[in-house]
């Protein structure tokens, strides 16, 4: 969707691309200890600020049709990256960078000793020959062909109108 967000367009500057997806219920556990909005485009909202700042800054939580939805300022930075088109150079840094994310979300989660007797347990388990545990590379690579099988599969029955599961 193009939006005239500031008023510019009119002046003859640019509009911005928004997109504005549903914000699902968290499939996570919710943790006691740890303070989490209910609201669900909320919580997508301040995790999105939590990992990437200059992400989380160009989103917004609102309701559209009494449904929480999340809305994101499109920049040309925000392709996505298709794995096939990297070379082993480019993929190790994007996972180097990613492996970071994730880290730094799951560290938020544990305290100290918790932290220290993960970091014990992934170097105990590394492996000789790769830069991740074989447990850790197969759940990766099962958590990205799910969640590309699931995308896929909203985009047909959107596409159709054949609605959710």
């Amino acid at each position: 969707m193009l939006l005239d967000i500031d008023g510019a367009a009119a002046q003859g500057g640019d509009p911005c691309l928004i997109d504005i997806k549903e914000a699902a219920q968290a499939a996570a556990p919710r943790y006691s200890r740890v303070r989490m909005p209910r609201d669900n485009a909320e919580r997508v909202v301040e995790g999105a600020r939590h990992l990437s700042p200059s992400l989380g800054e160009r989103m917004r939580s609102a309701r559209l049709a009494d449904r929480p939805v999340v809305l994101r300022e499109l920049l040309p930075q925000d392709m996505k990256l298709t794995i096939e088109q990297l070379t082993r150079e480019e993929a190790t840094k994007a996972a180097r960078f990613l492996s970071l994310v994730v880290g730094k979300a799951h560290a938020r989660q544990m305290d100290l000793a918790e932290r220290k007797a993960w970091l014990a347990e992934l170097r105990k388990n590394r492996s000789k020959t790769l830069d991740a545990p074989g447990w850790l590379w197969k759940s990766i690579v099962q958590l990205v062909s799910s969640h590309a099988a699931r995308y896929l599969e909203h985009c047909r029955k959107y596409s159709t109108g054949a609605g959710e599961d």
